[in-house]
């Protein structure tokens, strides 16, 4: 479903700013995997995402998707296909316009727009229904200005809104990282059931450890731009936070403890 070809990317080359984000990365997802992605700052986490969502060009190799090569299309071309949540709450919903007008908007993603009405009775009913799934009472209060929910709310909100056009890939960016703990599981726990209801093709970047060996059916560890770790699911579940330093030790030589992980 989703391949990632000798992907590199160099920022400010040249310069004596010059980073090097990704050397050479090759990732392969099959429909419906969900794997999570952990590693220190500067590991090119965010980076890979970037690059299957179309914010970012690599400067070699490619992004497959559904066997299409999207590398040179932009993030609003493919956001037919790629749903995403950002790390903050604040990103991925209008604050001054209502839920249902956020949900609107979202049902109609990567598609072509004319005039008409933006909120029908029939959207209203189906948005009703995906909002009674979250168990968050949203159901009620469609009519409510985005602005005024908490950020757990709105990023829930955001995750079930990422699926609304149908997307063949779901992208988590941090998605839980500015919650309060309550929030972060509830959430969490959403993310589980919403990639298996619809059977997503998942990348999560996390910091949280424990959580990316919970959730997901695969794992890897990224360092320097590169995947120095890879896991899958039978692998994951005899893992423990402990486990994964060890392994990120014994693999770069490096001293580490969970807040090095986590910063």
């Amino acid at each position: 479903m989703l391949e990632v070809n000798n992907i590199s990317k160099t920022f400010f080359p040249g310069t004596v700013n010059e980073r090097k984000a990704l050397r050479e990365v090759n990732l392969n997802l099959g429909a419906g995997e969900f794997v999570t992605v952990i590693g220190s700052n500067g590991a090119g986490k965010s980076t890979i995402l970037n690059m299957v969502g179309g914010k970012l060009r690599p400067d070699t190799g490619s992004v497959i998707i559904d066997g299409k090569d999207v590398t040179k299309l932009p993030d609003h071309v493919r956001a037919r296909f790629i749903g995403r949540v950002f790390q903050d709450p604040m990103a991925g919903t209008a604050p001054n316009m209502t839920i249902e007008e956020n949900m609107s908007l979202a049902l109609g993603r990567g598609t072509n727009r004319g005039l008409g009405l933006g909120v029908t009775k029939a959207k209203r009913v189906r948005f009703a229904e995906e909002l009674r799934s979250l168990e968050l009472g949203l159901e009620n209060r469609m009519k409510s200005k985005v602005g005024l929910l908490s950020g757990g709310q709105r990023q829930a909100l955001s995750l079930l809104m990422a699926t609304f056009s149908g997307p063949k890939i779901l992208l988590l960016d941090e998605h839980t990282a500015a919650l309060d703990p309550q929030r972060a599981a509830l959430v969490a726990r959403l993310t589980e059931e919403i990639v298996e209801r619809h059977q997503l093709t998942t990348l999560m970047v996390t910091h949280n450890m424990e959580q990316a060996l919970r959730l997901g059916t695969r794992l890897i560890m990224m360092h320097d731009g590169q995947i120095i770790l890879d896991l899958d699911q039978e692998q994951k579940s005899r893992m423990q936070v402990s486990d994964l330093l060890h392994e990120f030790e014994k693999i770069k030589g490096a001293q580490l403890d969970d807040r090095t992980m986590l910063q």
